[in-house]
């Protein structure tokens, strides 16, 4: 009697164990599994672009935090989509609360290690102003190489859908094998202005949020030559293979003013750093030689209008360097 109570006990807490299992196993696929993941990058990518989002309620579900509060608060903030737009560009996944949880976190670890040490206040307030800017500076140059990455895909990208006109698919179709057969970014945005032409928004808003998403002259000569044929009609393939090689060209020209001004850039790292390196071999050396400027007044002055002029310097020869083609 006993044994047979035992096993039908230890039968119904191994369902039970199996069946929380399963459960909880699914929960975390619909929540945090891979397709979950993937759809909630297309939602939030296609929400993303701004136009015809009225029309559609599923195109405006991308959260600033997952916390409700949270996300009212930061509605309140000036510029808030701005950061958003820019965290979307960058391709990572972080939420506008999340980057600015690391920037404050690091600026307050910044402020309070110096004071901790006894270092003072300035010190803590430089340290903070350092860290807090790393989080911005990772996802600006995140942005920056995924929208090069997208420009040197792009090429490809518009052949691909040339040959797929004249093979006889209809546009929209031609739009589906970009985002199938390219890699991401470009086969991922792509993908997007299909999903956002089958939920209902028009060619012409879907371009336009692609252009919001990636703001690329490149990707702009292609949505503005797509927007005047539908108005002007003419040959559709013809167009895109004039677009590829206005676009290949370009990148060309880009790589030799790279070359060209690779020098300048480099003399621009030596100057820069070249004050810094001397007063550190100096302060090996003889380690009571520079004492003076950080401890007399005069010398702070000096210091201060060193660092001014360096930066200055800095940003002269940035703006010398940078050409745009």
């Amino acid at each position: 009697m006993y044994d047979s109570i035992f096993l039908l006990f230890a039968v119904t807490v191994f369902v039970a164990v199996v069946l929380g299992l399963e459960g909880g196993f699914i929960w975390w696929t619909d929540r945090r599994g891979p397709e979950a993941r993937r759809l909630e990058r297309r939602l939030r990518a296609a929400s993303a672009g701004g136009h015809a989002a009225e029309h559609l309620t599923i195109l405006k579900q991308r959260s600033l935090s997952k916390s409700a509060g949270l996300h009212r608060l930061l509605l309140s903030l000036p510029r808030v989509h701005t950061l958003d737009r820019i965290l979307m560009q960058s391709g990572l996944t972080l939420s506008v609360s999340q980057l600015l949880g690391l920037t404050l976190g690091l600026a307050a670890a910044g402020l309070l290690l110096p004071i901790l040490l006894g270092r003072g206040v300035l010190v803590g307030l430089a340290l903070a102003a350092i860290l807090g800017t790393l989080p911005v500076l990772y996802v600006l140059r995140a942005r920056t190489k995924r929208l090069q990455r997208i420009e040197n895909q792009l090429p490809d990208a518009i052949d691909l859908m040339g040959r797929a006109l004249r093979a006889g698919h209809a546009f929209p179709t031609a739009l589906s094998m970009v985002g199938d057969e390219m890699a991401d970014p470009v086969g991922g945005e792509f993908r997007t202005i299909f999903d956002e032409i089958n939920y209902g928004v028009a060619l012409e808003n879907a371009l336009r949020n692609l252009l919001t998403r990636v703001p690329s002259t490149d990707l702009q000569y292609f949505v503005v030559a797509l927007l005047i044929q539908r108005e002007t009609g003419g040959n559709l393939a013809e167009l895109l293979d004039n677009i590829s090689a206005i676009i290949r060209s370009r990148i060309k020209l880009q790589g030799e003013i790279r070359t060209l001004s690779a020098e300048g850039k480099l003399s621009a790292w030596v100057l820069s750093l070249l004050p810094f390196g001397a007063a550190l071999v100096i302060n090996l050396v003889n380690p009571g030689f520079m004492t003076v400027l950080w401890t007399d007044a005069t010398g702070l002055k000096l210091i201060y209008g060193a660092l001014f002029t360096m930066a200055f310097g800095i940003w002269w020869m940035t703006r010398i360097v940078k050409i745009r083609v």
